[in-house]
């Protein structure tokens, strides 16, 4: 498998710049066959949804094509794709939805590793039912969950375990299918955060193991807006509290007001787009997409390898967080002696987007008593072996 990434630099505008992004972890840079999609559909016609008019037939249409391209991207069926603003929203609205069935002694399990979307919107929710908060907590040694932890904090009255596919800051990837069946033998749903995960990897929900599953289209070269993903039957069982003339049937009971047509069109050309990398032979667009996506992860880990070689030349001036045996192109460093702010200003005066923060990873930060803030570099489908270089020459410039 191999990509062409001069034919696929091509078609992201954005790269005109000469910048070079190591920012993916918080949002990609957008492809111009999503901004045309996205584009063409605003100009349509469009009406709202119906069965009559040409406008009425296209926002129908933008909402099935968007449901089948996320239910062949996460392997699950179409009728169990909901559409939300952002992961966030979703999570906040799934929160309140499951915590309708809580009762006060009832349990639920949290990660230290997760982004605080994963984290706040489950507190909030077990502190107004009543319900207690138990905790997996990292091994500070390897950046892993600590999965004793884990064990000790389940029991018969567990209801739910929130976990992330990967964290967002140290690019760990948990053994979510593990921990996924576990709490199934005690009765608990699995809702997983793939935010990261999924800009990365071919999801397949069901081998995951997760319940409820979350992605964020804007994490892989689409707009923003979030996905969740669950089966037809679960959903069935949730009441959201909604409006009486909006409808009642499954996946729709959980999107509120209109949908944005046009983004459900941007973020179907998003899965089009990665399926049209390296689609190999496939007759099917999930066999595509998983050619395509396998091409793109051995791209990713070459140049991450690269970029660790680079920092490890550097000495003792950087200290790497990430180092998890099985973690994603995202890795999280501390300077000596510098501020990581110091370094994202100097790093963008030489065009390198590298941000420096916690990026909404506060449990992280709190339980290894990370700096803050610190420095992520995240690869993504575009990044370049040049890329690479310029980040650490720049590095190397502020005489770590």
């Amino acid at each position: 498998m191999a990509i062409d990434l001069t034919a696929l630099r091509a078609h992201f505008p954005s790269l005109n710049t000469g910048l070079a992004f190591f920012d993916g972890p918080g949002g990609t840079q957008t492809p111009r066959p999503v901004a045309e999609a996205i584009a063409a559909t605003l100009t349509g016609p469009l009406s709202n949804r119906g069965n009559v008019s040409p406008s009425e037939l296209n926002a129908e249409r933008a909402v099935a094509d968007f449901r089948a391209a996320y239910a062949d991207l996460l392997n699950m069926p179409a009728g169990g794709i909901v559409h939300g603003r952002s992961a966030t929203q979703l999570t906040y609205d799934f929160s309140r939805h499951l915590a309708k069935s809580w009762q006060a002694g009832d349990e639920i399990v949290l990660s230290r590793l997760d982004h605080d979307s994963n984290v706040r919107p489950w507190i909030q929710a077990a502190e107004r039912a009543g319900v207690s908060v138990r905790w997996i907590e990292i091994d500070a040694a390897t950046m892993e969950l600590d999965l004793d932890s884990y064990e000790r904090a389940l029991s018969p009255r567990t209801r739910l375990v929130a976990v992330t596919a990967a964290s967002n800051v140290l690019g760990t990837k948990p053994p979510v299918r593990r921990i996924a069946d576990r709490a199934h033998e005690f009765g608990a749903l699995v809702y997983v955060d793939g935010v990261h995960y999924a800009a990365h990897h071919l999801v397949d929900v069901p081998a995951l193991g997760a319940d409820l599953f979350v992605c964020s289209p804007y994490k892989f070269l689409g707009p923003h807006c979030g996905v969740l993903a669950g089966t037809p039957e679960l959903l069935e069982t949730l009441d959201p509290d909604k409006l009486l003339p909006s409808p009642d049937n499954v996946p729709e009971r959980f999107e509120f007001g209109t949908l944005p047509y046009e983004i459900l069109a941007g973020a179907t050309a998003a899965v089009d787009f990665l399926t049209a990398i390296d689609p190999g032979t496939g007759t099917t667009r999930r066999e595509r997409l998983a050619h395509s996506l396998g091409a793109l992860h051995e791209h990713e880990q070459a140049l991450r390898t690269r970029l660790e070689d680079g920092l490890q030349a550097l000495g003792n001036a950087v200290t790497l967080h990430s180092k998890a045996a099985d973690r994603t192109p995202t890795l999280l460093m501390t300077l000596q002696g510098r501020d990581a702010r110091e370094a994202q200003v100097h790093l963008a005066s030489r065009n390198v987007v590298a941000p420096a923060g916690s990026f909404y990873a506060y449990e992280v930060f709190a339980a290894l008593k990370l700096q803050d803030p610190a420095l992520r570099v995240g690869l993504a489908p575009y990044n370049t072996a040049d890329d690479v270089d310029r980040f650490l020459d720049g590095l190397a410039d502020l005489n770590l």
